[in-house]
């Protein structure tokens, strides 16, 4: 499902987001596919309806405006709408909460009291007092507080996410509370000490509505690559009473080199076998069954688990897995319409946001190929205009050129090839 997530710009003006609207309403009347996604990703009064439901609805420009606020992370169009209009006293706020600038603060929203519950830089950071929660800033979220703020709750979550657990238990002590969903944020940042810390409290391991399988499967499907953080979150859901099915690709997500070890002795050739999504992300664990599942980078269905270990970043089992002979220049597989065929240095150039080379360089000391070609296909979400991106016959160092988002490109990769 498309879902577009949007910034607003430094500058932001109100006629690009009115713009975005008016084209959203015209493409929900030509019964655009990726329009009714957003639709029914955004509106609260159309989710999870069916397509020809969706099309026979009445949409307004209201309508758009509503998804079109949410993609840019506000909850409604008043809401985006007072916030570029008060763009100039929101950036000064900014900076005065990043800097800790209290005096700063407090004369702001003394004199612009409708910023107090808009958000500032986005709906997932939230308004004031959640902005300076995100940083840490316990002093400012005090002063927020003062002020009247009211989104202790949302406050208390974005501390969970990011580990600033001195302003996290102090929101829990003036009010906030261990509500189902909470611990959702530190399963997406695998942020081992917020989750720590709301598991010693007893906080519920499920999302909003209930789910116990959904914050595990958030742990195997977010975009967030700490694999130390990951293997002692995965330990306390065992402590929990969650019970994991004993397969290699278990081993893999728990860091298990010692299981990782038995299962090559017992099967030389799963040093060799390829993966399907629904192998890396199980269903039975809560992963989504549709061959889209998980946040990853260069694809994974089909690849071996020297690739897949490159994509989430373990180190341990990339040196395990060359130990016992795995292939650098092994190919994924390839699907009915031509696309695969890509070796572990495709993965390695379009990793996600990092730049170590350290196995760039291994799969090259050990003979990787760089000018073996493939094609590839990959479903490029968070962005404005989600979809498929597809590239023919192309060598690993023109997958990092040309792919739309350069944020997720190992540039340092990069240079090794070049």
């Amino acid at each position: 499902m498309a879902t577009v997530s949007r910034g607003l710009p430094q500058r932001p003006h109100l006629d690009v987001p009115k713009r975005e609207a008016r084209e959203l309403l015209q493409q929900f009347r030509d019964a655009s596919p990726d329009a009714l996604d957003r639709i029914r990703g955004r509106h609260p009064k159309f989710h999870d309806t069916d397509d020809d439901v969706l099309r026979a609805a009445t949409f307004r420009l209201s309508d758009a405006q509503c998804v079109i606020a949410r993609e840019y992370g506000f909850s409604n169009w008043t809401e985006l709408k007072q916030r570029i209009d008060g763009k100039t006293a929101a950036a000064l706020l900014l900076n005065a909460i990043s800097t800790g600038d209290r005096d700063t603060v407090v004369r702001i929203l003394q004199a612009h009291t409708n910023l107090l519950h808009v958000p500032l830089r986005s709906g997932n950071w939230g308004p004031p007092m959640s902005h300076a929660a995100n940083l840490g800033k316990l002093d400012i979220v005090q002063t927020i507080a003062s002020l009247g703020a009211r989104d202790s709750q949302h406050a208390f979550d974005r501390a969970i996410l990011q580990g600033k657990l001195e302003c996290a238990r102090w929101l829990h002590q003036n009010g906030a509370q261990l509500t189902p969903g909470i611990i959702m944020g530190a399963c997406e940042t695998l942020n081992v000490d917020g989750f720590r810390f709301l598991d010693e409290l007893n906080a519920p391991f499920t999302n909003i509505k209930g789910d116990p399988l959904a914050p595990l499967a958030m742990v195997l499907e977010t975009y967030a690559r700490i694999p130390e953080g990951k293997h002692q979150i995965l330990d306390r859901f065992v402590r929990r009473g969650y019970s994991f099915p004993d397969t290699p690709m278990v081993a893999f997500h728990r860091g298990d080199t010692r299981r990782i070890k038995q299962f090559l002795r017992h099967d030389p050739s799963l040093v060799n076998r390829r993966f399907a999504y629904r192998d890396i992300y199980p269903a039975e664990l809560g992963c989504a069954n549709d061959g889209r599942s998980g946040m990853h980078w260069t694809p994974l269905d089909g690849t071996t688990l020297l690739h897949i270990a490159i994509d989430f970043n373990e180190q341990a089992i990339f040196e395990l897995l060359l130990q016992h002979g795995a292939d650098v220049n092994a190919r994924a597989h390839v699907d009915g319409d031509g696309f695969g065929g890509h070796t572990p240095l495709f993965n390695a150039v379009v990793c996600g946001p990092r730049n170590d080379t350290l196995m760039t360089r291994t799969l090259l000391e050990r003979g990787a190929i760089p000018n073996l070609r493939a094609s590839l296909r990959k479903f490029i979400d968070w962005c404005e205009k989600p979809g498929w991106y597809e590239a023919r016959d192309i060598t690993p160092l023109d997958w990092a050129r040309s792919f739309p988002d350069q944020g997720w490109v190992n540039h340092e990769s990069i240079s090794l090839l070049e």
